[in-house]
């Protein structure tokens, strides 16, 4: 597939490979239309299909990292029929959210801009998120009376809290995105001319890392908050068996008895 709104770039290390998926609409912020959707739902099967990539980098191109939902490319008036909007969750946007909470890789999010409905709710889906501090959040969907979809109830919250995250939702507030770090919505909110920079820095380190226990542990917390603990222990073991028989454990083990750096594999 030949990419036109975004941009997809696969970079290579001396350990290994990461890659980089840009949405490319800065015109119009970012928005998805239905073509975006394609493109992106194909570079996330080429990252999860290619072993050699470690991890992903999500990011926005111009003054926006995404603004969710471009209104434009639906028809909405009181003189039209209704749209199913709970077709476009079930078609586009649920399976961007478990594609990226399920890749078993860690996915890191520059948000460069502002981030609005459900680009918002996709930022704060990704496992390590880094902001511009000029960057904004805002969950938008109260203003146009729908809810907070891919994934936003279920992520807010548990980022935030019930009090936060209900507020957010309800009032339709921006945040900058030095308070969403003081928060805790966010990892980290960088100086805007340090975003790409740390954002590299943090690819750079994934790609040498052990992947397949990366993954796990992705898994394992994702998994946390409906599991009862003595469900939690028995995945916890059964993890612990399976990567007791990777490469690089073995690596990670006989590199810190040797006192020097591993050179890991990523499986």
């Amino acid at each position: 597939m030949e990419f036109s709104t975004i941009l997809f770039t696969k970079h290579s290390t001396e350990q290994g490979d990461y890659a980089t998926l840009m949405l490319n609409r800065p015109d119009a912020l970012n928005s998805f239309n239905q073509k975006m959707h394609e493109e992106v739902k194909h570079a996330f099967k080429i990252v999860r299909e290619d072993e050699n990539i470690r991890a992903l980098l999500l990011t926005g191109a111009g003054r926006g990292f995404c603004a969710g939902q471009d209104l434009s490319d639906r028809t909405v008036s009181n003189d039209t029929e209704a749209v199913d909007l709970g077709e476009s969750v079930e078609k586009n946007y649920n399976p961007l959210i478990r594609a990226i909470m399920g890749l078993d890789k860690p996915v890191v999010c520059a948000v460069n801009g502002v981030a609005a409905g459900a680009g918002a709710s996709i930022a704060l889906a990704c496992d390590i998120v880094l902001a511009a501090k000029s960057a904004s959040f805002i969950q938008s969907f109260s203003k146009i009376g729908l809810v907070p979809d891919s994934g936003g109830t279920f992520n807010l919250p548990r980022a935030l809290g019930l009090p936060r995250a209900k507020a957010l939702a309800l009032l339709g507030s921006k945040i900058s995105a030095e308070k969403a770090e003081k928060w805790g919505l966010i990892w980290e909110a960088v100086d805007d001319e340090k975003l790409q920079e740390e954002a590299i820095a943090l690819m750079t380190h994934f790609a040498s890392q052990p992947t397949t226990g990366l993954g796990k542990i992705k898994q394992l917390i994702n998994q946390s908050f409906g599991n009862p603990l003595h469900q939690q222990l028995e995945l916890e073991k059964a993890a612990m068996r399976l990567l007791g028989n990777t490469n690089d454990y073995k690596e990670g083990v006989a590199a810190f008895m040797e006192k020097r750096q591993p050179r890991f594999i990523g499986k």
